[in-house]
């Protein structure tokens, strides 16, 4: 069976604690790793020292640190620190985010954002080697220090998120891993595709780089109430989060529904983005319903050549009570 990670809520909880005791309890349950999505509530360096703190064998990472908000050189000695303080189980994902939370939360420019990912990549790899660090890009221009510490015993691996068909295959060109997230099983396999094309451009083994497939899952005994939280969760980022997502599901096939749901969001009638969204396309996009419906949902992406990871991840809306459902119901040994 694929290995299933977790990607802890990415809605606020209520201290710190809540998001360790969910790591906890997906390490108990046999998950590979937690992943903690960074957006604009808790900074994930600060939350990962916790879970690695209060965690023995579950691997840690952030997906994703942004490429704008941190210098390249301040993401390398982040994960030389978080791999000290795990004894060897961060895996790092990074990539662009969009416009929206990089130019309306971080004020900066999205300039460039695949030559950015890339100049990332080969800087962290710099910073982490332990060497000087002597940087001629593009963007970034760097040279004459070297890391104050020993650099970390275990390589870290480095993911790059991605969503449309050029930064899937700058991931499998110069990354460890792909980070996939909204996407349906035609739409993965098309994506898929491309990493394999990036991994061959850089004379790598297609085989060596990692895809991880992030589903918005959600599991009640009460199978709509789990539908309408995908609902509001599926609505909130094609409704509110820009562009980037509506055209995400465009190249999937999506796009009347896709500007259905921005209209109906831009126009403050919430009810009318959720109804635009069918139980066709929750299911297309994760796993929601019942404890049995959910798993068949997510054995339907383990199908799927390629695919290495699986990360269960929440909407927004999810109580605590339906957080942990949502992890026992689709834990490995579950």
């Amino acid at each position: 069976m694929t290995d299933r990670t977790v990607h802890l809520p990415v809605a606020a909880q209520p201290n710190i604690s809540d998001i360790v005791g969910y790591a906890q309890r997906a390490e108990d349950l046999g998950y590979r790793r937690v992943w903690l999505p960074e957006t604009w509530g808790r900074d994930a360096a600060t939350v990962l020292s916790a879970i690695a703190e209060r965690t023995d064998t579950v691997g840690i990472g952030p997906s994703i640190l942004n490429v704008y908000s941190r210098s390249p050189a301040l993401v390398g000695q982040t994960a030389a620190t978080l791999q000290e303080l795990s004894d060897g189980r961060l895996r790092l994902g990074i990539g662009p985010s969009g416009p929206a939370v990089i130019e309306g939360w971080h004020g900066a420019e999205f300039d460039r954002p695949l030559r950015r990912t890339r100049e990332y990549l080969d800087v962290i790899r710099a910073v982490l080697s332990g060497e000087q660090v002597d940087y001629d890009g593009d963007v970034f221009t760097l040279g004459g220090f070297r890391l104050r510490c020993d650099p970390p015993e275990t390589p870290v691996a480095i993911d790059a998120a991605g969503m449309g068909p050029k930064s899937v295959e700058l991931a499998g060109r110069f990354a460890d891993g792909w980070h996939a997230l909204m996407l349906t099983p035609d739409g993965l396999r098309d994506r898929i595709e491309d990493l394999r094309r990036g991994a061959e451009l850089g004379d790598r083994d297609p085989e060596a780089v990692r895809t991880t497939v992030s589903l918005t899952c959600c599991v009640s005994e009460d199978g709509e109430r789990a539908r309408r939280l995908a609902r509001q969760h599926l609505s909130f980022y094609v409704g509110a989060m820009g562009t980037f997502y509506r055209n995400a599901l465009a190249r999937q096939g999506y796009e009347e529904t896709a500007n259905e749901v921005a209209a109906a969001w831009g126009n403050g009638d919430q009810e009318a983005a959720l109804a635009a969204i069918d139980d066709d396309l929750l299911e297309d996009l994760g796993a929601v319903g019942t404890p049995e419906e959910a798993r068949a949902q997510l054995e339907k992406f383990e199908a799927i050549d390629g695919v290495d990871r699986l990360a269960v991840s929440f909407p927004r809306g999810a109580e605590p009570e339906e957080v942990e459902a949502t992890l026992d119901a689709l834990a490995p040994e579950a």
